[in-house]
């Protein structure tokens, strides 16, 4: 759901400084950012606790992300006009869980409440609730109320998922359906899925970000297709001869579980699928996003699931760091 911009007692017009603040510029949706605002002519700087990810001669000044170190992150983000904040865990591992990560962001809010950052935009989930049972949405909730707080101008992005670049779900789905016999659906798959491409939230972002009002939008694509047609068009894509099977939703976390042992990663947790069982990850409202994704399964059929894409790995560098 997309809801009405709130007006603040604030001057339309503030001084930019031309710079920029993005946590995570070299994960998923933080790098679509980054690319956004300099494609656009922005200078920007990343808070990051991965800074040996970056490219030589990247263009993105460097920053620690480190939370325990307020006045650093305080001098990290003067002389910024925005930030985008896209920090969060998808799940808790070792001592990182969604409580932490919401005392993390609100750490960060306020160390930009401090350094004098006029505007942040936010990406978040849709329908995010303080009152939910499940801990990813219930923190999501959270840390927009800790934003909402802080009296920075602000602008808060809903998507539900992301697909496009090197994004994790749809791959892995590929991955499996191009090495397995039979590929598992929890249920009978009919909740529906509102994806959005990696790149049309980056410039949603770069749209609220020049705004100067809060306002809260549903980051979504023009396509809703249920999980099962998902699949479907997935396994269409890649040419794909598993076997589709339902089963119930507890013997499927067993199962996923069991996978993600044998490949050293978390394929699906529990929040993931009650989630998407529930429909939170779908909204009725109008599209925010143009990329349609059954046309993006076309275009990349040859690459989509070729490697697949580990999520511990990536965020928390067990084993190795990519």
């Amino acid at each position: 759901m997309t809801t009405n911009p709130v007006a603040r007692n604030q001057p339309t017009s503030l001084s930019d400084t031309g710079l920029d603040a993005v946590t995570g510029a070299f994960s998923y949706s933080g790098k679509a950012i980054s690319s956004a605002l300099i494609n656009s002519g922005r200078l920007v700087r990343t808070l990051t606790g991965h800074p040996n990810r970056a490219v030589e001669r990247s263009p993105i000044e460097i920053r620690p992300l480190d939370f325990e170190d307020q006045i650093g992150l305080v001098g990290s983000l003067e002389g910024v006009t925005t930030l985008y904040n896209t920090y969060w865990v998808r799940f808790a591992h070792n001592r990182i869980d969604h409580d932490l990560a919401v005392e993390n962001s609100r750490t960060l809010f306020q160390a930009a409440k401090r350094a004098g950052v006029q505007r942040i935009v936010h990406v978040s989930i849709t329908h995010p609730s303080v009152d939910s049972p499940l801990p990813y949405f219930r923190g999501k909730a959270l840390v927009e109320r800790s934003l909402a707080e802080t009296a920075v101008s602000y602008a808060v992005l809903r998507p539900a998922i992301l697909f496009g670049g090197d994004g994790v779900l749809l791959n892995n789905i590929a991955w499996l359906l191009r090495r397995l016999p039979v590929f598992a659906i929890g249920g009978r798959g009919d909740y529906r899925i509102r994806g959005i491409h990696v790149d049309d939230l980056a410039q949603l972002c770069l749209k609220r970000g020049a705004e100067r009002y809060d306002s809260v939008v549903d980051a979504v694509g023009p396509e809703r297709p249920t999980f099962i047609e998902l699949v479907n068009s997935i396994k269409d894509a890649v040419e794909s001869r598993s076997l589709i099977v339902h089963l119930p939703g507890d013997a499927l976390l067993i199962l996923s579980r069991l996978v993600g042992m044998a490949l050293g990663d978390v394929l699906l947790t529990r929040d993931e699928y009650r989630a998407m069982a529930d429909g939170l990850a779908d909204t009725d409202g109008p599209a925010t996003g143009s990329i349609a994704l059954s046309d993006w399964l076309v275009n990349h059929r040859s690459e989509l699931g070729v490697t697949y894409a580990n999520e511990l790995k990536r965020h928390f560098d067990v084993a190795s760091d990519q």
